[in-house]
């Protein structure tokens, strides 16, 4: 096929041996976590300059930070501010617009930006005296603002299926970073379980529900790594054997919306994949979908076994005891409702960017974040904030129509919505593989003739 397939062996295996060393290396030293962070940036900022963009590098880049972002909160300590994931990724794609521009079809993804503007001009009068207003917007602002310019890069934007592939090894590397780090980090599993909550001990000392999420992009890279680059039985296996330690690492971390979120985009990958192949290698994926249900199969069992048990319950939305749990939202349904009732209230202008928990604290006298960014952008945005999730979920679909070759579509644009309803947009992944379901995959022999992007 070409330069990137032939030598795909070498180069995969080398890059998976530096990734588990670099999670070893922070294990030991956690000061090279900090390193770590600042190094990627260089090192892709150099890169994309060197090449000035012709192969898309900025999605590499921004990939790259986008599935390791958890991991560089964990290990960046104070030195690293919280938001810096999103800062570097939105960095990446403004160098890729500066280099390549964008498409005039993008121009909706325009609109939606300016559809934030009002709540944050309303929020400047409605947060409290004592509020920072400007951590208070930049925090909740930061994840839509990165979903908006990530999609003003890649909206209709050519790309060839090998330089996708890259873009999935991007998401797959700092993941694998993070799973070696959890491996050396977290202790025994039996010695920290204390129910069936979610567990910060076997999440590495941090967020369950973010740790979960990080590894179930990793999880969804190597499912979509099996059948795409299958047929090295020994990088297949490598990559199953690396899914089954992914898969188990994100599952004892007791959260559940990261791993039901990779195994519906995995799935619906295969379903898309498989529609779009020879009948010969039908056969031969069919045989990688038996090799991986009796792998995820084998893994639960693990996981089951080193739980004792407490997993099953977990999933089965049981306390310790075996009692069934009223709420399976954990509580979540309860605050998804008071912002709507906030919407309903205020449908106009909302009641401003990052004013909700102040005032479901000040009306129900209740402190805490739904993590649901459907009710979160009506209740603080209002109608606009209705009109802009009206173009997140409409113009991709509509894309879609005339556009039918990205076979990660629904994968990228489901991983969007189901994690938004449950981590809301305190990661930039949400915000950026959305943006990767917008992409205009061609064949390579036609991508050869449009090097440069076209503004039509």
């Amino acid at each position: 096929m070409s330069k990137f397939s032939t030598n795909y062996n070498k180069i995969y295996i080398q890059l998976i041996a530096l990734h588990v060393a670099i999670g070893f290396a922070i294990y030991l030293f956690r000061f090279l976590g900090i390193i770590y962070f600042l190094g990627s940036i260089v090192l892709f900022v150099i890169w994309i300059f060197q090449t000035g963009n012709k192969q898309n590098q900025v999605l590499v880049a921004a990939s790259y930070m986008t599935a390791g972002e958890v991991f560089f909160r964990m290990t960046g300590g104070s030195i690293i501010p919280w938001e810096a994931g999103k800062y570097s990724v939105i960095c990446f794609i403004l160098i890729g617009l500066f280099f390549s521009g964008t498409s005039r079809k993008s121009a909706v993804y325009w609109l939606y930006l300016l559809l934030l503007i009002p709540g944050v001009i309303y929020a400047a009068s409605t947060l409290n005296f004592d509020t920072n207003v400007r951590n208070a917007i930049m925090f909740n602002l930061s994840g839509p603002f990165c979903l908006g310019i990530a999609a003003l890069y890649c909206y209709d934007r050519r790309v060839s299926r090998e330089q996708l592939h890259k873009v999935v090894w991007a998401l797959l590397m700092p993941v694998i970073s993070l799973g070696s780090y959890l491996y050396f980090y977290t202790p025994d599993t039996r010695e920290v379980l204390n129910g069936t909550g979610s567990n910060f001990a076997l999440s590495g000392g941090y967020g369950p529900n973010q740790v979960a999420t990080a590894l179930g992009i990793g999880m969804f890279a190597l499912a979509v790594q099996l059948f795409v680059n299958g047929k090295n039985k020994l990088i297949f296996f490598i990559n199953l054997a690396i899914l089954m330690f992914l898969t188990y690492r994100g599952i004892i971390t007791f959260s559940r919306g990261g791993i039901f979120t990779a195994a519906i985009i995995s799935v619906v990958f295969i379903f898309f994949y498989f529609q779009g192949v020879s009948k010969k290698k039908k056969n031969a994926l069919s045989f990688y979908m038996l090799v991986l249900g009796i792998a995820i199969a084998t893994t639960w069992f693990i996981s089951s076994v080193r739980t004792m048990g407490l997993i099953d319950l977990r999933y089965a939305n049981k306390d310790a005891a075996g009692r069934i749990k009223e709420d399976i939202s954990t509580g979540r349904e309860e605050l998804i409702t008071s912002e709507l009732t906030f919407f309903v209230n205020n449908p106009i202008m909302g009641i401003g960017v990052g004013k909700t928990r102040e005032y479901r604290e000040e009306k129900l006298d209740i402190l805490a974040a739904s993590h649901n960014e459907l009710s979160r952008l009506l209740s603080e945005h209002g109608i606009f904030g209705l009109f802009a999730l009206m173009i997140l979920i409409i113009a991709p679909l509509f894309y879609r129509i005339g556009n039918r070759k990205n076979y990660l579509f629904y994968s990228f644009f489901g991983f969007w919505f189901l994690t938004i309803n449950h981590s809301s947009m305190r990661i930039a992944a949400p915000a950026f593989l959305y943006a990767l379901a917008l992409l205009n995959v061609v064949d390579e022999k036609k991508n050869t003739l449009h090097r440069k992007q076209i503004s039509d």
